[in-house]
């Protein structure tokens, strides 16, 4: 019998059979009950040790099949802490069970472990205990050799791995104490043992340029090296559009395509075509062609396979890891102009107020006209006699019939009840040595946002074409607020008067139409803050349920596929309906088997199961990329802000916990931590719904998007960590308000007891002081600023206090001597004299 038709009974049927079962089964037992032929038993091995190693299936001492639920056991993966503890995410996404220090101590971040849960911590979570580490997912990382006591240590950059790594003076190669290397653990951590490992590679110095690109990719385990294997298909990859490639395809090389990217841009996924509609009522014909990736990424092959392990490229300041070889993300599948390129075209027809008339996918060829930019396209539309317009030629036309309906998506998008949300962006400007020179605001114009609102049609027409064909794929998912988020939210909206529409079940369009009631307030960002923190995450699953921020009923990733896999699945589930066939995605856990058949047919249920499995890889395939960039960022930004430490900086409060405040700098944006000990001598109550701290005794508050004035206090390159303290201080008339010191009015309209200015600073710090305490508060206070008149007196002062200060030191040393000659004189009476000394300091 031919593989492909050998059917194959998936994992829900082998859990059923050991549900079934009153004790546990041998595997030979397994094969009976499944009633498996010769040919099944070498593929449902396989099944059986990957269902082992995911913690499904445990053997007893006598190997026999138990289901690893009847004993009570949760299986799932170790999520480690900075503080030495972790954490068990649970497989059946369970409440996360808290693993102490000590149950850490047998594990790295990363393996995956059955847990038996054993009570509730303090604050009544699941608390458990390791049975057994199924897999061990953490062979090799990155850290810096260190000597301590002639010991040679890896201490692990991953602040998440609290173990050092023990490594024999033999098995350091050419590495010598302060390098940062990669090392190979050739034995894991138990209970009472330490891992042990070897030197893999050398990477260089700690601050060499591009080290903390380096040394991401390995903490994050990003693969960033295409394999032999790879790298041979992709040579063997011709450099141009064959003609055999035209066959079945929509010649749309007349059609004068365009792209507009970024000005750094290499990889140009779509290409965008406008034109009035011959619809009488009027309208739009919108073309977006996107790249056919799937053309020449096949499933199973080399690239495919390299692709599927990165899941999306990796973007760093000067350096992106791709998710595909260079020779198709910047040659053969890039949109470059003046070229052939194959695409896969969705065409839509757009009426005259946005509504989507109709649309179709087809296979073309397209020869795009024009690269252009944003900045070129928003100057020219902003002046179309410019220079700029003029030199876009015969496109320029185009260009304005893209924006005509960009501002009519815009309208159509602000009646459907889509969010939009006001941020700023920004972008790291470097110096030659890579390092960060200055953080700059990323201005957006209206040509990203018309790119934008293309794309999303786009993405629209693809997961309606899915959704209509009862295909299977990977939608882009965002689902509304949470109960208890809700609930927060909610709390916080009657604390300043407002409420949100929609009862337990709110809509996008009700989180619009608050955001139009908080526009000009002046707690707009804090408002805009709680609700996008009200959010639950967008993941990719196949079971859809809508885009809550984007009030879409149905949304995928379509036009991405050079830098993203799931948008290449997509091409493959709507290229096989054009085809009238039916894609299937690999089972992950197959990939590696030489002898897998991906035509082999299965049924529904393991369809759905690859799907379910695909889009929890990508998901966290995309985090891992976003804690990889966000990871750099954060090493640039404490390399950036080390030669400022004890600088003073205006800021605003960006987060609240129950331990600090991270504050991000205006100036800057550069975010760090206040840590609550700096707050002051009181205890601080922290309030999740409000996101608040405040004095338990002053009643001081502090909320998100407060204004703060902080001072740099300590840059943690290790832990990527920027550590903030309150500057002791604010305004004389601020503290005066605050305080609520009542002033009398005067004939003049001055306030009687404000201080005189000829009084000096230090009267004015010491009134204003008491005025405080009266008011039965405690706060730093700062001398109010000087005016430029009395420069002169405080110089002066400055001078007799200079002055004053020498007289006391000279009388002080004085005083000494004297004391130590009559020490030697009289012994007897040598210790009052020495307090008396003392004193006199």
């Amino acid at each position: 019998m031919h593989k492909s038709e050998i059917k194959i009974p998936s994992r829900e049927d082998i859990l059923a059979v050991l549900r079934q079962a009153q004790a546990p089964l041998t595997r030979e037992q397994v094969y009976e009950h499944l009633k498996l032929s010769e040919d099944q038993i070498p593929i449902i091995e396989r099944r059986l040790n990957a269902m082992e190693r995911d913690g499904q299936l445990m053997p007893n001492r006598k190997g026999m099949l138990l289901l690893s639920t009847k004993l009570d056991f949760v299986a799932g993966k170790v999520a480690g802490h900075r503080d030495g503890f972790g954490f068990l995410v649970r497989d059946d996404r369970g409440p996360d069970a808290f693993l102490s220090p000590r149950e850490m101590q047998k594990v790295l971040h990363g393996d995956r472990v059955l847990v038996r849960i054993t009570g509730t911590d303090h604050r009544g979570k699941p608390e458990g205990t390791i049975v057994e580490v199924t897999e061990r997912k953490t062979n090799r990382l990155v850290g810096r050799l260190v000597s301590e006591r002639g010991i040679l240590l890896v201490i692990p950059e991953d602040q998440r791995i609290k173990h050092d790594i023990l490594v024999s003076p033999k098995d350091i190669g050419n590495a010598t104490p302060g390098k940062v290397v990669t090392v190979e653990i050739i034995e894991q951590p138990t209970r009472h043992s330490q891992p042990i490992g070897k030197v893999a590679e050398v990477l260089g110095e700690l601050d060499d340029p591009g080290m903390e690109i380096e040394i991401a990719v390995r903490k994050f385990d990003v693969p960033h090296e295409f394999n032999l294997l790879t790298m041979n298909q992709a040579e063997s990859i011709p450099n141009e559009v064959e003609h055999k490639d035209l066959k079945g395809r929509v010649d749309l090389r007349d059609v004068p395509f365009v792209t507009i990217d970024g000005e750094d841009a290499r990889d140009f996924d779509d290409a965008v075509y406008c034109t009035p509609s011959n619809d009488t009522k009027g309208g739009w014909r919108l073309l977006v062609a996107i790249a056919d990736v799937s053309h020449y990424v096949l499933p199973g092959t080399p690239i495919d396979q390299e692709a599927t392990k990165r899941g999306t490229s990796v973007y760093f300041p000067r350096r992106v890891i791709p998710m595909l070889p260079e020779k198709l993300s910047n040659g053969l599948c890039s949109l470059n102009p003046g070229v052939d390129r194959l695409v896969l075209v969705c065409d839509m027809i757009i009426g005259p107020k946005g509504a989507m008339k109709a649309y179709q996918f087809y296979n073309a060829v397209i020869h795009s006209a024009a690269r252009l930019t944003y900045n070129q396209v928003w100057d020219a539309l902003t002046d179309p006699q410019s220079l700029t317009a003029k030199g876009m030629g015969h496109v320029y036309g185009d260009v304005e019939n893209l924006y005509t309906l960009f501002k009519v998506l815009l309208e159509s998008r602000q009646r459907r009840g889509a969010m939009e949300i006001d941020t700023v962006e920004t972008q790291v400007m470097l110096d030659p040595e890579g390092k960060i020179d200055k953080i700059v605001p990323k201005r957006r114009n209206d040509a990203h946002r018309l790119i934008e609102e293309c794309m999303l049609a786009a993405n629209v027409c693809a997961a309606d074409f899915l959704e209509r064909s009862k295909h299977p794929s990977l939608y882009r998912v965002h689902e509304g607020p949470t109960v208890e988020k809700l609930q927060n939210l909610r709390a916080f909206l009657r604390s300043v008067g407002l409420t949100l529409d929609g009862g337990d079940d709110p809509t996008s369009m009700d989180y619009a139409n608050l955001m139009k009631k908080i526009q000009g307030r002046p707690d707009q960002a804090l408002l805009q803050t709680m609700m996008l923190r009200s959010m639950q995450q967008a993941i990719y699953t196949p079971h859809n349920s809508g885009h809550f921020g984007l009030a879409y009923p149905a949304y995928a990733h379509f036009t991405s596929p050079i830098r993203r896999y799931p948008d290449l699945m997509v091409h493959r589930s709507i290229k096989a309906l054009l085809a009238g066939k039916r894609y299937v995605p690999m089972p992950l856990d197959e990939r590696e088997f030489e002898d897998f058949d991906p035509k082999r047919k299965v049924d529904k249920a393991e369809e759905i199961a690859r799907w379910d499995q695909s889009g929890n890889w990508f998901s966290s395939t995309e985090r891992r990329a976003d804690e990889a960039s966000r990871d750099v960022m954060s090493w640039l930004k404490c390399f950036f802000m080390k030669e400022r430490v004890g600088d003073t900086f205006q800021g605003h409060v960006s987060g609240v916990t129950s331990f600090g405040l991270f504050i991000t700098l205006d100036a800057l944006y550069v975010e760090g931590l206040v840590h609550v000990s700096e707050l002051g001598t009181e205890y601080f109550q922290y309030s999740d719904s409000l996101h608040e701290l405040r004095g338990e005794r002053s009643g001081i508050r502090y909320r998100l998007t407060d204004a703060i004035n902080v001072q740099v206090s300590r840059v943690d390159l290790d832990a990527r960590r920027i550590e903030f303290r309150l500057v002791q201080g604010v305004k004389f008339e601020s503290l005066m308000r605050d305080s609520g010191a009542k002033t009398s009015a005067k004939p003049n309209g001055r306030a009687g007891n404000r201080p005189q200015r000829q009084q000096g600073r230090r009267t004015n710090t010491a009134q204003l002081q008491q005025s405080v305490q009266d008011a039965g508060k405690t706060a730093p206070v700062l001398p109010p600023e000087e005016s430029n008149s009395s420069r002169g007196g405080n110089k002066k002062r400055a001078a007799d206090e200079s002055r004053n200060k020498t007289a006391a030191e000279k009388k002080r040393k004085e005083e000494i001597q004297k004391a130590k000659q009559v020490s030697r004189a009289k012994p007897a009476s040598g210790t009052k004299i020495r307090t008396a000394a003392k004193k006199s300091r």
